[in-house]
């Protein structure tokens, strides 16, 4: 099992070249060679930066993904057409950037799912090409995918929304299981769903959805097992957080909700909790952390250029070791810093600052 006391959640802001090539190929104005080239410049970047950063784990920056969890819509056939909106709806908060509200698309599985191509190979096998250091893949948890299910509009591709998930969760654990074949040991499982259960009005909307909240968690975190299997050799981690989007979030409270469930049920390694701000509660929560899971703390925010210091990390982590023993904690950014194309509200300097002590505040603790 990876042991790594630095960490990294999944995304990194995308570079100007990047996002004026997609708009040219959104527009047919860009040959796929000249797209990819540009793409793949993305990559070494993002691994260049890490790398020099002394991260121990890195990822491809989820520079082929609009957002954290498209690879699922434009790898698999049967959904309607979608847009980037269809995983940035909601009600979503900020301290200094003010309320943005973005309607559901209408959005639905409408024929039985079909993988028409891998949904990460190509993002490991470029990546594990040009880096030594341990290369982390990303995969949406099956259960987000509840989004897309219309109880009028999906019923003629699957009987109820159980049926549908479990196919979307088949088909992430046919991912899984080509990433392990190829070589993959480190894998993620984003769950940033599982926390808006904490708030009425998400609950609420699980719930015509076929089922309570706690039992969607419950179906959600089999889901999840499903996908991880019996993988020696393989490390998975979990992430949990509020929403990370143009650094607003959809909602606030502790993880004393839903920890000893989630902690203790799901099967992954590692746990990647958001903790930057009051927003994430206390460290209590962490004393439900079984003793064969690390806990990864999310405690430099991609929400802002705000500068942390090693002297503030190192408290905040002397602080939750009295919850969880210091040899099970490590360090990570609280979300990715661009979850999606739009990214947040901060530079590439604050981005390359905040990993850079991210990186010397895990040396001066564990060596």
């Amino acid at each position: 099992m990876i042991k790594a006391h630095t960490d990294v959640v999944g995304s990194l802001l995308r570079p100007p070249e990047l996002i004026k090539a997609l708009q040219l190929r959104g527009k047919g104005e860009i040959a796929p060679p000249e797209f990819k080239r540009i793409e793949d410049a993305a990559v070494v970047a993002a691994l260049r930066l890490q790398e020099g950063a002394g991260l121990e784990v890195v990822t491809d920056g989820e520079m082929r993904r609009l957002s954290f969890q498209s690879q699922v819509t434009e790898a698999v056939s049967g959904f309607s057409e979608w847009d980037l909106n269809a995983f940035l709806w909601g009600d979503w908060h900020s301290h200094d950037h003010g309320e943005k509200s973005i309607d559901r698309p209408p959005i639905a599985v409408l024929e039985p799912l079909r993988r028409r191509r891998s949904l990460s190979a190509e993002e490991f096998t470029y990546t594990r090409g040009r880096t030594d250091r341990t290369v982390k893949v990303t995969i949406p948890s099956p259960s987000l995918f509840a989004n897309f299910w219309d109880p009028e509009r999906s019923t003629g591709a699957y009987r109820n929304a159980e049926e549908y998930l479990g196919v979307v969760a088949d088909l992430l654990r046919e991912d899984v299981d080509e990433l392990v074949s190829l070589g993959c040991t480190y894998i993620q499982i984003d769950a940033p769903h599982y926390t808006l259960l904490i708030d009425p009005k998400y609950r609420e909307f699980y719930a015509r959805r076929g089922r309570p909240a706690e039992q969607w968690l419950d179906f959600g975190m089999e889901l999840d097992n499903l996908v991880i299997g019996n993988r020696p050799g393989v490390t998975f981690a979990f992430h949990l957080c509020r929403g990370n989007q143009s650094s607003r979030w959809l909602v606030e409270g502790g993880y004393d909700q839903i920890a000893s469930k989630i902690f203790k049920g799901i099967k992954a390694d590692r746990l990647m909790l958001e903790y930057d701000d009051e927003r994430s509660g206390s460290f209590e929560a962490l004393a439900e952390v079984p003793e064969d899971k690390t806990a990864v703390l999310g405690l430099v925010t991609t929400k802002s250029p705000r500068r942390e210091t090693v002297e503030s990390l190192r408290a905040r982590i002397f602080e939750a070791s009295k919850f969880c023993p210091l040899d099970r904690l490590a360090i990570s950014p609280q979300c990715g810093f661009a979850s999606s194309i739009e990214g947040n509200a901060l530079g590439a300097d604050d981005q390359r600052a905040k990993l850079y002590t991210l990186s010397k505040t895990a040396s001066s603790i564990w060596g």
